[in-house]
C-alpha cells in the first residue's frame, strides 16, 4: 500500500510539473489520502496539496476536508501526551516552540554560566585552579587531559542537579508550576531572597562538614580527587552561584519537560570553559583583569536583575487568580524604581555592604548606567498605554491595567457590547471568551470564527497579542472579518457542579473538568491533538474547521506569517 502511495505522489509531482497547469484532479486527491498510512505521507501529501494551483478549491472540498481531518486525528500527536496539564498556558509546552524554548534557556543559562564567572566567589579561582594543574601535571598532555576532565566534572555536577529536579517533580508536575499561584508566589518569594543575597545583606552558604568532606577526597589525586575538586569549586561557589543556578532552575521548571538538564548543561558548560581553556593553555591567564571591587558590582547588578524578575512570577501569580493587585501600572512602577536605583548605584548614587570605595567611575560602569536610565525613559510612557514590544510578554497586558478597570478606554465599536458574551479585549477587538457564545454568534452574522486557545500565565500569547494582533492587515481581519473566541486553557472559575466530569482525551488518557480552563484544555487537546499556547484554529460559520490548519507563535510569530494564515481560512470560509 505504502508503495502505491509513493508512485502517486511521484507521479503527480512529475506529470503536473511538466504540464502548464499545476492543477491536481480532486479524484486523484482523495486517491492520495486514502492511501495514506504514515504520518510522513500525510505531511507529504498535504504539501503537495497545499502547492497546487487549484490548492483553495481541493481543501473547500468537503470529502477531501473530512479525509484530511480524519488523518489528522490518527497522525498528529499530543506532544508530550503522558504530560499533558491542560492548566499549563505555558507557550512552550507541547509541540510548538519546544525546539525553541529549549534553545532560548540554553542561551540564557549559558550566558548566566559567564555571569557566575565575574562574581567574587569564582573569579579568583580560575587562577588557583589552573596554577593547581600545570604544577601538578607531569606535562602539558596531562594538564591538558586532566583540565578538560575538570570541565567535565562541572559539566557532570551541574547537569545531575538539573536531572535530579527533573526526576523528582516529573515532567508533568513541572509543567503544573507554570500557572500554579502558590508555586509562583514561592518562586517570587525565593528570587527576592536570592537577589537580596546578591546586594550583600546575607550569604547563602552550605555546611562547612559538606565542603570539608569534598575537600578532603580532592587531595587523593586521579580522576576521583579531580571530580571532587569540581564538586568542591561547586560548594565553595554556592554563595555567588546558588542565588543564578536557584533562579535557572525556577524558571526552567516552570518550561517543564527536560528544561532544567539543558538550562543546567547550558550554565555549567560556560562556567567549565574558562577553566579548561586556561588551564590548557595557561598562557592566556596574562590577559585576565585583576579581581578587585568591579566583582562585586557584577554580584549586585545581577541581584537587581534577579528582583526584576521576581516580580514576574508574582505577576503570573495575580494573573491566573485575576486579582488585579499587580496590573500593568503597577508593575511597570516597580520596573521603573528597580531600574533607577540600579541606573544610581552604578553611576555611584549609593554603595552596599560589600562595595569597595570608589575613587572613579570607569567608562564600562557609566555606559551600563547610561544605558539602564535609557530602559527607565523607555518604561515610562508603559505607565499611559504604550505598547512597549521590546518587553512584550513580560508586563501585564494593556487590557489588565487600571484605566481599562476603570473604564476609560474608547471601545471601537459599543454597539458589540450589547451581545451577550462579547467583550473588548487587546487593541479594541470585539471576542468572547466562551466557544458556544462565539460560534452561535459567527452562525448568526455569518462569518468564520477563529479560535485562540491562550492562557494568562503565557508568554508568548502576550507577544502575539501585542506585537502581531495590532499589525496593519491582521488587525483589520480580526475586528472586520472573523469572530474571535479567546478560550483561556488556565481559567481557575470553578463549574457548575453538574458540570464536573472526567473525559477521555486519548486512547487511555482521561482528565477531570472542573474548572473552565479544564474545559477550553480539552477541547483542544481532544479536538486537535495539542496543548500548547498560543495555538490558532479558524472554524466555518457552522463550526467545521477549514483546512488552513493551525498556527501557532513558532510558525506565526509574525504579522505576515499570521496574516497570510488568515487570509488563507478567509478564502476557504467563503
Amino acid at each position: 500500500m505504502k508503495n502505491n502511495l509513493i508512485v502517486l505522489i511521484l507521479f503527480l509531482l512529475t506529470s503536473y510539473s511538466f504540464s502548464f497547469s499545476n492543477e491536481i484532479p480532486k479524484s486523484e486527491v482523495v486517491e492520495m489520502l486514502n492511501l495514506v498510512e504514515t504520518s510522513a505521507d500525510f505531511d507529504l501529501s498535504i504539501e503537495l496539496i497545499k502547492g497546487s494551483d487549484n490548492s483553495a478549491d481541493l481543501l473547500a472540498d468537503t470529502n477531501i476536508s473530512n479525509l484530511i481531518s480524519d488523518k489528522e486525528k490518527v497522525f498528529v500527536k499530543i506532544v508530550p501526551s503522558e504530560n499533558v496539564n491542560p492548566g499549563s498556558a505555558n507557550a512552550t509546552n507541547g509541540s510548538s516552540g519546544t525546539g525553541k524554548s529549549m534553545l532560548i534557556i540554553f542561551v540564557l543559562s549559558f550566558l548566566s554560566g559567564f555571569a557566575a564567572l565575574l562574581t567574587p566567589c569564582v573569579f579568583p579561582m580560575i587562577p588557583m585552579t589552573v596554577s593547581y594543574f600545570t604544577h601538578s601535571s607531569k606535562n602539558k598532555a596531562m594538564g591538558i587531559r586532566n583540565a578538560l576532565f575538570y570541565g567535565i566534572s562541572i559539566i557532570t555536577i551541574y547537569v545531575i542537579l538539573g536531572t535530579i529536579v527533573t526526576a523528582i517533580f516529573g515532567p508533568a508536575a513541572l509543567n503544573a508550576l507554570s500557572t500554579n499561584v502558590w508555586f509562583n508566589i514561592f518562586f517570587f518569594i525565593l528570587l527576592v531572597v536570592f537577589a537580596v543575597s546578591f546586594m550583600g545583606a546575607f550569604e547563602i552558604t552550605l555546611p562547612n562538614s559538606w565542603l570539608n568532606k569534598s575537600d578532603t577526597v580532592s587531595n587523593k589525586g586521579g580522576f576521583i580527587g579531580i571530580f571532587f575538586m569540581a564538586l568542591t569549586l561547586a560548594l565553595v561557589s554556592f554563595s555567588c552561584t546558588g542565588p543564578i543556578v536557584g533562579t535557572l532552575l525556577v524558571e526552567s521548571a516552570s518550561i517543564g519537560g527536560i528544561a532544567p538538564f539543558v538550562g543546567m548543561f547550558g550554565f555549567s558548560l560556560a562556567l567549565a570553559l574558562p577553566f579548561t581553556l586556561f588551564a590548557a593553555f595557561p598562557g592566556w591567564m596574562n590577559s585576565l583583569p585583576r579581581s578587585g571591587g568591579w566583582l562585586n558590582t557584577v554580584k549586585v547588578f545581577l541581584g537587581f536583575l534577579e528582583l526584576a524578575l521576581a516580580f514576574k512570577f508574582l505577576s503570573t501569580a495575580d494573573l491566573v487568580s485575576q486579582s488585579h493587585l499587580l496590573e500593568r501600572e503597577l508593575f511597570l512602577a516597580i520596573w521603573i524604581g528597580i531600574f533607577t536605583a540600579l541606573a544610581i548605584y552604578l553611576l555611584g548614587g549609593f554603595k552596599l555592604p560589600h562595595d569597595s570605595p570608589l575613587e572613579r567611575l570607569s567608562v564600562g560602569r557609566v555606559l551600563l548606567g547610561t544605558t539602564t536610565l535609557i530602559f527607565v525613559a523607555y518604561l515610562i510612557p508603559g505607565m499611559w498605554g504604550a505598547p512597549l514590544k521590546l518587553i512584550s510578554g513580560f508586563p501585564p497586558s494593556p487590557t489588565y491595567s487600571e484605566w481599562k478597570q476603570s473604564g476609560s478606554s474608547n471601545t471601537s465599536n459599543q454597539s458589540a457590547e450589547h451581545v451577550e458574551g462579547m467583550h473588548e479585549g487587546v487593541h479594541g477587538i470585539m471576542m468572547f471568551d466562551d466557544y458556544d457564545k462565539a460560534l452561535a454568534y459567527a452562525k448568526k452574522v455569518n462569518k468564520p470564527l477563529m479560535l485562540d486557545f491562550t492562557g494568562w500565565g503565557c508568554q508568548n500569547c502576550r507577544k502575539m497579542e501585542e506585537t502581531v494582533w495590532n499589525a496593519e492587515g491582521v488587525s483589520s481581519i480580526l475586528k472586520d472579518k472573523v469572530v474571535v473566541a479567546s478560550l483561556y486553557v488556565d481559567e481557575k472559575k470553578e463549574l457548575p457542579a453538574s458540570e464536573h466530569k472526567e473525559l477521555e482525551y486519548a486512547p487511555g488518557k482521561k482528565m477531570s473538568i472542573t474548572q473552565v480552563g479544564h474545559k477550553w484544555g480539552f477541547l483542544q487537546m481532544s479536538r486537535y491533538k495539542s496543548n500548547s499556547q498560543p495555538h490558532y484554529r479558524m472554524l466555518s460559520p457552522d463550526g467545521k474547521d477549514l483546512a488552513n490548519g493551525p498556527a501557532d507563535f513558532e510558525h506565526h510569530g509574525n504579522a505576515e506569517a499570521f496574516k497570510k494564515w488568515l487570509e488563507e481560512g478567509l478564502k476557504l470560509a467563503k
